[in-house]
């Protein structure tokens, strides 16, 4: 076999059903011959996004693999590695390299350097046998500690020779966990224990590790309240009693008031990353962090009980930690739950007025309040796009069950969610798919539609359509009345028809739920791509906007 031939045995023994790509590279026809299905997208950032939904659904068990060609492949694919290595997305890269004997001549662009600050690590295969060695290094890394992408490098004239049989000897590598410090985990549950406030902060580190039960059994075993990061939006229930719901540019009312009265922060499988698209954490708490990477610790705060380790293993220990002191006597106190709720109710009063407005144009509010009560939060996997409709729709959204929701943004590429969502209905093919996005975010990826669209990948894509740019370039109004800079315009129901999918633009607030209820059934039993065009109101309000 060749070293393409060897790869697509290798992505075969990981379990690598989908191939997310775009022509040409001779990956594409070897991966389809050899029984991996081919995704060809319409641009390469959006081809790494699928890849990416892919890995985040199956959290790593099945990674999203993306290929392309070299030169502007390779560099059209960067900000879409760019956000995955910003969340820590384990995906894995394939470019065709130049060959030999033109690598490294300009203006030829090398992935090798310019991928080096977007992946965990970057290697070619210069040699074919060397094949079975850098795919395991690669896939090993993607299961190692810290999530991220990995690139291999294959140059073009590589790719077609031979690898001789006594080389290839590949068989996938097992992941390895770690437990924490038990000096560390018994500080921690001291003070765990010992506050008068507390609140744990769940991560997608909750997630990677399968730790959802061991956050609920903690949290319920010491009736704690939970919030979740972006990323970790879903590690907890957010119908449960002690939910928070997620923390970033936004959050709820109830968050907000637990996180500002908080004596002691418990992070679970997060970074504690300051600035960007996360909440910063006000000053004056005691911080403990949990984390699988050491780099994490102390890096953007002062952290006074730092333990690395597996979330899931980390969180028994604790659990355990924490009987031994206080045993079961707090499981039955309903007093948190209770001003959980309390604090949530008053917080929703003060936005019934916008979650239930009928007004038109309608709300974007009221467009995420009906569209969680008409699809049951279980049943689907629900994304944002960056901008405005993440901000609107995180601190409201209910998520219920691990990655029934995929929260992005530190690096946040107008676009992104399309992808994801395209990788999560792969990932997932009997949840109900959805993503919002703005008509700004549509004009960068919108014609990717017709990627649902052509491989049969029945999501629903919401857009969000106020007809100008988003709030956040409200400072342009001088050049605006002069020129027109922040209009913009299009009719993106008729283009999503156009695109061959079943679209319906909707102007009515009592339409929503129905028209939600008809998406769904169009997916399901006719197995199309659906996009929904709702028309709304140029909306500048926000819960709790960077709160701290």
């Amino acid at each position: 076999m060749n070293t393409i031939e060897a790869i697509t045995e290798i992505l075969k023994r990981e379990g690598v059903q989908y191939l997310p790509c775009f022509p040409t590279t001779p990956v594409i026809e070897a991966a389809a011959l050899g029984g991996i299905r081919p995704i060809i997208c319409r641009q390469e950032r959006v081809g790494v996004g699928i890849a990416d939904g892919l890995s985040r659904v199956s959290n790593g068990d099945h990674m999203g693999v993306f290929a392309m060609q070299y030169g502007p492949g390779a560099e059209n694919a960067y900000p879409g590695i760019a956000t995955s290595f910003s969340d820590s997305v384990p995906i894995l890269l394939l470019p065709l390299g130049h060959p030999r004997d033109r690598a490294g001549v300009a203006p030829h662009y090398n992935s090798l350097k310019g991928y080096a600050d977007i992946t965990k690590a970057v290697e070619q295969v210069n040699v074919a046998d060397r094949t079975s060695d850098i795919m395991r290094r690669a896939f090993a890394g993607l299961r190692q500690g810290r999530g991220g992408p990995m690139a291999v490098e294959i140059p073009a004239d590589v790719a077609l020779e031979e690898v001789s049989e006594e080389s290839f000897y590949y068989a996938p590598s097992r992941p390895t966990v770690s437990q924490g410090n038990p000096a560390d985990v018994e500080a921690a549950a001291k003070a765990l224990c010992a506050a008068q406030y507390p609140v744990i902060m769940a991560g997608q580190g909750v997630l990677y590790a399968k730790a959802t039960d061991e956050l609920l059994e903690l949290a319920e075993l010491l009736q704690v309240p939970v919030c979740s990061t972006l990323l970790g939006k879903s590690a907890f229930s957010e119908i449960h009693p002690l939910a928070l719901g997620s923390t970033g540019p936004t959050i709820s009312g109830h968050a907000y008031h637990f996180i500002r009265r908080s004596d002691l922060i418990c992070g679970i499988g997060t970074s504690f990353t300051k600035h960007g698209m996360v909440m910063n954490i006000p000053p004056g708490k005691t911080l403990i962090q949990a984390t699988n990477d050491a780099s994490d610790i102390n890096k953007d705060y002062n952290v006074d009980l730092p333990i690395v380790g597996d979330a899931k293993l980390v969180l028994r220990q604790l659990i355990e930690a924490c009987q031994a002191i206080v045993g079961n006597s707090r499981k039955d106190d309903q007093s948190t739950a209770k001003e959980v709720q309390s604090e949530r109710e008053g917080w929703l009063s003060q936005w019934r007025a916008k979650l239930t407005d009928s007004s038109t144009p309608m709300t974007p509010y009221r467009v995420i309040w009906d569209f969680m009560h008409t699809i049951p939060p279980e049943d689907a996997i629900v994304t944002h796009d960056s901008g405005s409709p993440r901000d609107q729709l995180t601190p409201f959204y209910q998520s219920n069950g691990p990655r029934t929701y995929l929260g992005w943004g530190k690096s946040h590429g107008l676009g992104t969610g399309l992808g994801l969502t395209m990788g999560a209905k792969l990932a997932a093919p009997e949840k109900v798919c959805v993503n919002f996005m703005g008509d700004a975010a549509f004009g960068m990826v919108g014609l990717d539609f017709e990627t649902a669209v052509r491989s049969n990948i029945p999501i629903i894509t919401v857009v969000l359509n106020n007809s100008t740019m988003a709030v956040e370039t409200r400072q342009m109004t001088d050049s605006h009345a002069l020129y027109g800079t922040r209009d913009l315009g299009g009719n993106y129901a008729d283009l999503g028809k156009a695109m061959g999918g079943y679209a319906e633009r909707i102007t009515d607030p009592n339409q929503i739920s129905a028209a939600f209820t008809r998406a769904r059934k169009v997916t399901e039993e006719e197995g199309k791509a659906v996009l929904l065009e709702f028309i709304t109101n140029e909306e500048v309000e926000f819960s709790h906007r960077r709160p701290f």
